[in-house]
């Protein structure tokens, strides 16, 4: 497996280079460390054929058996996009807001953030294995060691989830970490120019109305470290 990124002209970047991530590595550290993930599907058919794109949580496993590596996701067996998304190809975004960056002109400004695009095949996670360390990694993205922590699925739970694995291997990311890029003739002008960051912030953890057990180690950790901004 190329450790490049960008292997093919789908995922090719072709406007702000400058801002490609070439090396996969880096793509894998993101995986860890984002939240949130966004699944584009075509559904419908002929005339009534239109995109969706859905907010979803993921897990990944590098060493799973797609190309590249796999990664999970998640969704009810009955939802209508589930079938459209096995018939042809994908594609799932991950993106975090670094900052809001302002410039002297409008058509400067810009953001600071990171982003992740994968594109492929998705396929239907059927072996039982597979099936629960899938569930356990969209579980521990959120809250690292939660899975075990956990009573195991119910047989009526597991009917009711489908899994998704879309391979890694075709994949691009893009980042910009910097302040404005103005025109020299603006520099120097009244107008202000910086950087607005914007980091993720967790409170503490809140208790449900009916729990009785204390928060344990596994949450409270998780919150401070969300509060942390993270790593590049």
């Amino acid at each position: 497996m190329s450790t490049t990124l960008s292997p093919t002209p789908r995922t090719r970047i072709s406007r702000g280079r400058n801002r490609a991530v070439t090396d996969r590595e880096q793509l894998h550290t993101f995986l860890g460390s984002a939240l949130l993930a966004h699944l584009g599907v075509t559904v419908g058919a002929g005339e009534d054929a239109h995109p969706v794109v859905l907010p979803t949580a993921y897990g990944f496993d590098l060493d799973g058996p797609d190309e590249g590596g796999s990664l999970y996701l998640h969704g009810s067996v009955a939802a209508g996009w589930l079938g459209r998304a096995l018939e042809r190809d994908v594609c799932v975004t991950i993106t975090e807001l670094d900052g809001l960056v302002a410039a002297r002109s409008g058509f400067h400004h810009s953001m600071n953030y990171r982003s992740a695009v994968v594109m492929g095949r998705a396929r239907l996670v059927e072996d039982p294995d597979e099936r629960e360390r899938a569930l356990a990694l969209v579980v521990d993205q959120m809250i690292p060691g939660r899975w075990d922590t956990l009573r195991p699925a119910t047989r009526k739970e597991l009917a009711a989830t489908a899994v998704l694995a879309l391979p890694l291997a075709e994949a691009s990311m893009k980042a910009r970490d910097e302040g404005p890029v103005d025109d020299p003739a603006d520099v120097g002008g009244p107008g202000w120019a910086g950087v607005i960051p914007i980091h993720r912030v967790a409170g503490a953890p809140v208790t449900a109305e009916d729990s009785t057990a204390p928060v344990p180690e596994d949450v409270v950790r998780r919150a401070a470290g969300l509060a942390e901004r993270s790593p590049r």
